[in-house]
């Protein structure tokens, strides 16, 4: 079993916020396969730092309003 990854996004909300988007659109204007978004959007797979800034330009927003990554001291743990 895959172990996901901590990375969060937003992409779902985004996809609605932008008319309705389809995961299927957003794959086609991606030039991906929509089964990679499902992967992206569930947190089962984390995209290349060029996908995520593709993301993000699609959806006119900053990467970090896509994309969180949670620090280490939000989860208790030290560096």
């Amino acid at each position: 079993m895959v172990k996901p990854t901590r990375i969060t996004n937003t992409i779902r909300s985004l996809r609605f916020a932008h008319g309705e988007m389809t995961q299927a659109e957003l794959a086609r204007r991606l030039g991906v396969t929509r089964q990679t978004v499902i992967a992206i959007e569930r947190g089962r797979y984390s995209p290349s730092l060029e996908m995520a800034f593709r993301i993000a330009r699609v959806f006119g927003v900053p990467l970090d309003d896509v994309f969180q990554y949670p620090d280490d001291e939000d989860r208790g743990e030290t560096p």
